[in-house]
Order: structure tokens, then C-alpha cells, then sequence
């Protein structure tokens, strides 16, 4: 028997731009529930595996999304014998072994389906080998690794997507382990917000799911990413209630304010142009002063109110409650950046190159007060992208900025709290390739997440996704040819994706390798907890944390 006639698994009988309709072949015709390709075996119609589409010394790739047996004879189904089978076309592979991404040349019905041996998918994936970003492997052919392209991944940006407990923490600590290795002068920015890639144990010493020497660990709150950075958009965010009958006179006055604050300030650093959003430093307690007067100013000694009277009373008492509360001291009382000539030393260390130099920042957002993590992260974010756009050798330093739980500082509703946010998240999705800043988007919550950031991804690395709203919204967003591959999400296992897009030759169920070391994001194990866990807590130790607003 050929070796042509020995992998012949069955015909095609339908073909769409998108999607074709095969039939494996009946038990008269030969049919073997296991075919042996290369001294392996391969169970014949198993969803998830590659299949070879050929006619006339033509080739195609596709891969098997949906097996159903053939009712119209009314009989039962003993065996995957006459079964069909819908495919989705991946590429053409060429005389030479190559894969061409795209389907140039369609087969017509009656085309040949063929298993893939092992050596005809290494050939696929052996162009990105060269990148060494190898993720994880095949788990149709556990022999063959997953290799990402890292400029596609990091320049068109991506997105991490499952729900609770799908592995997104296990993915974004493998990835990075991997990236670091494989490129040691990557720079790249984490932005933690529950504490699970740097933590502290019982006797307070620090852990870490990356390599001490490769990590610098910045709480947020000692970094000091200070207001006076913030663009006047992230400032109203922070200080106007938008919903207030007064905002549109909090806000003209607030930029009246602070313009003057600035160019007043401007002339120690011999600056002549300046503009609102100038990082340069200005007294928020002048601010509240200013508000203070205007609010106050009676003409006609005291007997007319001036225009603005009593219109700033709650602006007042919302700022003056944030001066006062120590939690917010990191931002709005900064200790070390309060002035405009400690900014240079605060990016160094916000990319790396401080003392020492490292190739991952961690900023540990989890100290931080809820109702201020938007506009931090933000700050953040718009830090990465602010300093590679005044940066003139943005192209040899690229920064990748990834953005955990992104859904809750980058929503998807024009939410008017977060607005100011959003827009600077979403100006970094859709202009930061130009300048050298990759963002990388990871949620458990993909339909609650902004549609620009989401629509800006090229790579998508799916978990387990249940929920259908989540799943018809990723379905939406990866290309129409790979939309049915969605369906998949719903049975993978713990740390096994599905991949698609422009960083990976074709779409890919992929089981991510485990981390080492692993981040702090495992489940409470309830059931040893219960049985062995301690009798008794620190209960006074509990309450200081939580005075202190310290983990």
C-alpha cells in the first residue's frame, strides 16, 4: 500500500471561503479508527487535529473543529466511519515544505484528506523556531513546540483572555520567563494588581515568579508616580465628580489654575512653551487655595457674592478629604518627586535602567486604594508611552507594557468615571507601535473590556472561556476564518490555549509550559485547609495591616 493511499482518511464534499465539509471514508472503503504516520498513531477525526487537504499536487492545511455522524441512512453510529467532518483552512504547504498563511488555491469536493504526519507539522512551525519564544507545545503532537514570533507579539500587541482559573497568571509568568530568556535586553513593565508576581511571605521576605537578577520590584505607592504628572484629562478623573451641576465650572477653573501654576513654574527651568499637560511640577495646595478664594470672594466689602461663590463647596471637600487621607500620600503628597527635576531619575526606574538595571519592573498595584487604581495604572501607561514618544532611539528600546485585570481600569462602556483613563489606554493601543511601546491586555472579562483595545490586538492567547457573552465577543474580534475556533474555548484544560493571529503561523491549541518559578495566583486548596489549617489568627496583626493599609 502507498504511502499516499495508507494516510487517505476520507473526501471532501463541500467548500466556503472560510469553512469546508469532508467525509471519511465507510468501513467498505477501508476505514481505520487509527492510522500510522511516521511509526505514530493517529486516532482518525478527532477534533483539534491537522489534516491535509490534496489534490492535484496541491496541498492545503486544515484543522478539525466539529465531527458529526452521517444520520441520513438512519443507522447507529458504531465508529467515526462516515462521519463528517467540518474544517477550518489554515494555508497551503508548498512542494518544498514551507506553510503559506491563506488558502490561495482552493481543492474542489472530491479532494483527497489526508492525517499529517509529525515531520509535515515541524516543518510549519520550524520558521519561527529561530525566535526562541517557544510557549508551549502542540497537544495533538506533544513533540512539536509552540514558537511565537516576538515582534508581531510585543509591536501589534495582544491580549491574554479566560476566566478565574483558567491559568492567565500561569500564561503571562511563562511568557515572560521565556521572552527574558530569549531576549535578554527586553524591558518590560507589570503592572501587579493583586500581589501574584512579587509577594511576601509570613516572615516578609520577598518572593518572585521571575529571577531576582532579571526583577525590580516597585511598590507603587514608594515609586511615587506623583499628580503633577497626570494629564489634565486623568486630573479630572481624580478630582471632579462629572455628574456634579458644577463640573463644567470645577473644570474651566481647574485649567485656568493650573496652566498659571505651571508657567509659573516653568520659568526656574527656562521654559517659554509650555502646555497644560507639560510634566511640570505645581502645588496641589495652591490649587485647593485657589479654589478656596474664588469660592469665598464677596465685592462691596462683603456684601455682593462673587461670581463663583459657593460654587466649588464640594470640589473643596472632596480635595481636602484626599490631602488629608494618608492613603493617598503616594500621589498627592509625594516625599521624593516634588520636584520637576526628579522626573529623569523616576523613569530610570520606572524602565529599568536603575540601580540595578533589570529587564522586568514590576509596579505591585495591589496597596494602592481601589477608587484610585484607574487613573494610577493609567498614569502608568501613559508614562511608557509618553517616555518612548520623546524618546529619539524608541525603535532600538521598545518597551512592552502589560496591563493584569485590565477590564477594570479599561472598560468597555464609556464609563464617565473612567474616561480619562480609557482614552489614554486606548491612544497607547492605537498609536503605541509607532513609538516602540507593545501592550499586552489580559482579562478574565473580555466583553467588559474596551473594543479599540481589543480591536488593536494582532495575537490572541485564549484560555478556557465559558461564559457565551465573553465568547461571542472574542468571536467578533479574531479574524472571520478563525471565528469558529472559538468554540473550542470551552473544553481546555488548565493552561492550554488556543492561539491565533499574526505572532503564530496558524491558529494553534497550544498547552502552555508550567513557570518556574510559579506566580502566587494558586486557588485556596479549602479541602486541606479545613482539615490542618492553623486553629487561631493573628487577629491584632490582621487589624494593623488593614489601619495601616499595608499587605
Amino acid at each position: 500500500m502507498s504511502e499516499e493511499t495508507d494516510t487517505l482518511i476520507g473526501h471532501l464534499l463541500e467548500v466556503r471561503s472560510g469553512q469546508f465539509v469532508a467525509k471519511l471514508l465507510a468501513e467498505e472503503e477501508g476505514f481505520r479508527p487509527m492510522v500510522s504516520v511516521g511509526g505514530e498513531l493517529e486516532v482518525v477525526g478527532q477534533v483539534g487535529s491537522y489534516v491535509s487537504i490534496r489534490q492535484h499536487g496541491c496541498r492545503s492545511l486544515a484543522l478539525i473543529n466539529h465531527v458529526e455522524a452521517d444520520r441520513s441512512d438512519a443507522r447507529t453510529s458504531r465508529s467515526a466511519a462516515g462521519c463528517l467532518v467540518t474544517l477550518t483552512p489554515l494555508g497551503q504547504i508548498a512542494e518544498k515544505g514551507s506553510f503559506q498563511r491563506g488558502v490561495r488555491q482552493f481543492p474542489t469536493p472530491g479532494a483527497e484528506l489526508h492525517v499529517v504526519a509529525q515531520d509535515e507539522i515541524n516543518s510549519v512551525f520550524a520558521k519561527d523556531q529561530r525566535y526562541r519564544l517557544n510557549l508551549g507545545y502542540l497537544r495533538s503532537y506533544p513533540a512539536t513546540g509552540v514558537c511565537l514570533d516576538p515582534s508581531a507579539l510585543c509591536s501589534r500587541h495582544f491580549a491574554i483572555l479566560g476566566q478565574s482559573g483558567s491559568g492567565k497568571s500561569w500564561s503571562v509568568a511563562s511568557l515572560i520567563q521565556r521572552m527574558v530568556d530569549a531576549m535578554p535586553n527586553a524591558h518590560i513593565i507589570l503592572l501587579d494588581l493583586h500581589g501574584e508576581y512579587c509577594w511576601k511571605d509570613r516572615n516578609r521576605v520577598l518572593h518572585s515568579a521571575f529571577k531576582p537578577e532579571q526583577t525590580r520590584y516597585l511598590d507603587a505607592r514608594a515609586l511615587e508616580i506623583p499628580y503633577w504628572l497626570m494629564t489634565f484629562a486623568e486630573l479630572i478623573d481624580l478630582l471632579i465628580d462629572r455628574n456634579d451641576q458644577g463640573a463644567a465650572v470645577q473644570t474651566a477653573f481647574l485649567r485656568e489654575t493650573i496652566y498659571g501654576l505651571k508657567k509659573k513654574s516653568a520659568k526656574s527651568l527656562d521654559l517659554e512653551m509650555i502646555s497644560l499637560d507639560s510634566p511640570i511640577y505645581f502645588s496641589l495646595q495652591e490649587v485647593y487655595d485657589s479654589f478656596k478664594e474664588a469660592n469665598e470672594f464677596r465685592t462691596d466689602f462683603g456684601k455682593s457674592k462673587g461670581p463663583l461663590f459657593g460654587q466649588f463647596d464640594e470640589f473643596l471637600v472632596k480635595l481636602q478629604s484626599r490631602l488629608h487621607d494618608v492613603r493617598y500620600d503616594f500621589l498627592l503628597n509625594p516625599v521624593r518627586r516634588n520636584r520637576s527635576e526628579s522626573l529623569p531619575g523616576l523613569l530610570r526606574d520606572f524602565v529599568g535602567l536603575g540601580d540595578p538595571k533589570c529587564q522586568i519592573t514590576i509596579i505591585d498595584l495591589s496597596p494602592v486604594p481601589f477608587d484610585v487604581r484607574p487613573t494610577v495604572s493609567a498614569q502608568i501607561g501613559r508614562l511608557a508611552f509618553e517616555f518612548n514618544y520623546w524618546n529619539p532611539f524608541n525603535r532600538e528600546f521598545p518597551i512592552l507594557l502589560i496591563c493584569e485585570e485590565a477590564h477594570a481600569y479599561i472598560p468597555r462602556e464609556a464609563s464617565t468615571q473612567f474616561e480619562g483613563t480609557r482614552k489614554t489606554m486606548e491612544r497607547i493601543a492605537k498609536e503605541g507601535r509607532k513609538y516602540g511601546v507593545g501592550l499586552g491586555v489580559v482579562s478574565q472579562r473580555p466583553h467588559e473590556l474596551s473594543e479599540t483595545v481589543l480591536s488593536q490586538c494582532g495575537t490572541y492567547i485564549c484560555l478556557r472561556i465559558t461564559n457565551p457573552d465573553d465568547q461571542d465577543y472574542v468571536r467578533k474580534l479574531v479574524p472571520e476564518g478563525e471565528s469558529n475556533l472559538v468554540d473550542v474555548l470551552t473544553s481546555l484544560s488548565r493552561g492550554e490555549a488556543m492561539i491565533l493571529g499574526e505572532a503564530i503561523l496558524l491558529p494553534t491549541r497550544t498547552q502552555v509550559f508550567k513557570p518556574d518559578p510559579t506566580p502566587n495566583s494558586n486557588d485556596a486548596d479549602f479541602y486541606t485547609a479545613w482539615i490542618s489549617g492553623p486553629e487561631d489568627l493573628d487577629m491584632d496583626g490582621i487589624v494593623d495591616r488593614w489601619r495601616r493599609q499595608g499587605r
